[in-house]
């Protein structure tokens, strides 16, 4: 049995396709992307008995922040867990990128395998929910070591 595809069903599966309910192109073209908080770890050295820290940080949630803290997790190269450290960014106004950088006493660079952000400890700022930094973090990094959420 030969079945006939008429002008209305051709339409309709267009319409499936582009909508955004279907997930088709129509939702990557919602226009500007939500609110963000871009991490990158940019960089990690050895410094004065212990490792330098260097992150990349640029605020996009629509709104300043007087205090954001992260509670981070350095991981071994065996996948243990060798220490849990908050790191405090302080102030970042909307809109800004800065660099902050953090040294680490007793870590050993080349012992590193991955570092993961556990928390938000504080996201402060007027208007901002207490859950934005953690929500619309968006971890990257420049380095070789796994970094993430």
């Amino acid at each position: 049995m030969k079945k006939r595809v008429t002008t209305a069903s051709r339409i309709l599966t267009a319409i499936l396709v582009l909508s955004p309910v279907a997930g088709g192109p129509a939702l990557a073209q919602t226009g500007e992307p939500g609110p963000s908080l871009a991490l990158e770890l940019n960089a990690i050295e050895p410094g004065d008995g212990g490792c330098r820290f260097t992150f990349v940080i640029a605020n996009q949630l629509g709104a300043a922040l007087d205090k954001a803290a992260f509670e981070i997790v350095l991981f071994d190269k065996a996948g243990m867990v060798d220490r849990l450290v908050t790191l405090d960014f302080k102030a970042l106004p909307q809109g800004k990128t800065k660099v902050r950088q953090f040294d680490l006493p007793g870590v050993d660079c080349a012992g590193v395998g991955r570092v993961l952000v556990n928390d938000a400890t504080q996201c402060e700022g007027a208007g901002v929910d207490a859950t934005a930094c953690l929500r619309a973090l968006e971890p990257a990094t420049k380095t070789a070591i796994e970094f993430g959420v």
